[in-house]
């Protein structure tokens, strides 16, 4: 059977997109220590190389580093011939890189969402186009990861634009795991909950002013829940050996995942919760830009 084929990414040819930071590091360092040949983008080139480095000097191969912005469909297209061309055709493709920017529809700028389709779906499809058919044409079959959101099943606060992205990248896995299915290639659609990235600090909510109390509370509750890159890593690998379609990083999301297809009432409770919970934090920003325009 197909679904028992891969239990060892040794010796396959691994690209992993995003693999500066974050999930993308931490699975490109788990890849490397099961044996992977890996094949590595990041739009960050200096800590791309360093990630790289610190690879190879414990012993991992990693033979083709590019740096590149994906939502750039010529630099993606230069980048997928030259690896090709250099190292054949992938083995597993991991479309992990991801940018986010939360707020509210009256506060979300027109290039907040431009910007968000481009990078998070746009982005992965690039990749897919230009890598996913030289995987067919090389009929050894593979894996194909993309990671999407818990913002891609449900519906989180503040999160409209990068809903659209995440439920976008899940409507594309959902008909290529059915599509690639007879070429052999399996696809994992990644549905993170919280995890401790630089992300986290970083981020941009539009509208929200993260230096209020309110928001330093919901930050530190985050951080509570939130489990590692190396956690993260080890669930898409497991769902890469075992040819898992859905794989989720952490229980909280499995289970409102499960409300919302079999106790509905549960999930709309637990929504109302969540967006009644995430709104405490706007008094304090009016608060904050009365006082700047006082």
């Amino acid at each position: 059977m197909f679904r028992r084929r891969m239990r060892s990414l040794r010796d396959r040819n691994v690209f992993v997109t995003g693999a500066a930071s974050g999930i993308g590091r931490a699975v490109a360092e788990a890849a490397a220590r099961e044996g992977a040949v890996l094949h590595l983008t990041d739009i960050q080139a200096e800590l791309l190389d360093s990630v790289a480095d610190r690879i190879r000097a414990d012993g991992g191969r990693v033979p083709f580093v590019r740096a590149a912005d994906l939502s750039d469909y010529e630099q993606v297209r230069s980048l997928a011939a030259d690896l090709t061309r250099e190292h054949g055709s992938m083995d597993v493709v991991m479309n992990v890189a991801g940018i986010s920017t939360w707020g509210t529809v009256r506060s979300l700028e027109h290039e907040d969402w431009r910007r968000l389709v481009d990078v998070n779906l746009m982005g992965p499809i690039h990749v897919i186009e230009e890598l996913v058919p030289p995987m067919i044409e090389a009929r050894r079959g593979g894996h194909l990861v993309n990671v999407s959101s818990a913002a891609g099943i449900i519906g989180m606060p503040w999160h409209a634009a990068y809903s659209a992205t995440k439920f976008g990248i899940r409507g594309v896995s959902e008909v290529l795991r059915f599509d690639l299915r007879r070429y052999r290639i399996g696809v994992s659609l990644v549905c993170p909950g919280g995890v401790r990235t630089g992300l986290t600090e970083t981020i941009r909510i539009a509208g929200v002013d993260k230096d209020t109390p309110a928001f330093r509370r919901a930050q530190a509750g985050f951080h509570r829940r939130a489990v590692t890159p190396e956690k993260a890593a080890e669930a898409i690998l497991k769902g890469v050996h075992r040819n898992r379609y859905w794989v989720y990083t952490s229980n909280d999301i499995r289970l409102v995942h499960w409300l919302q297809r079999y106790f509905p009432p549960g999930y709309v409770l637990a929504m109302h919760g969540m967006n009644a919970a995430a709104n405490k934090v706007l008094p304090d920003v009016a608060r904050a830009r009365r006082r700047e325009t006082a």
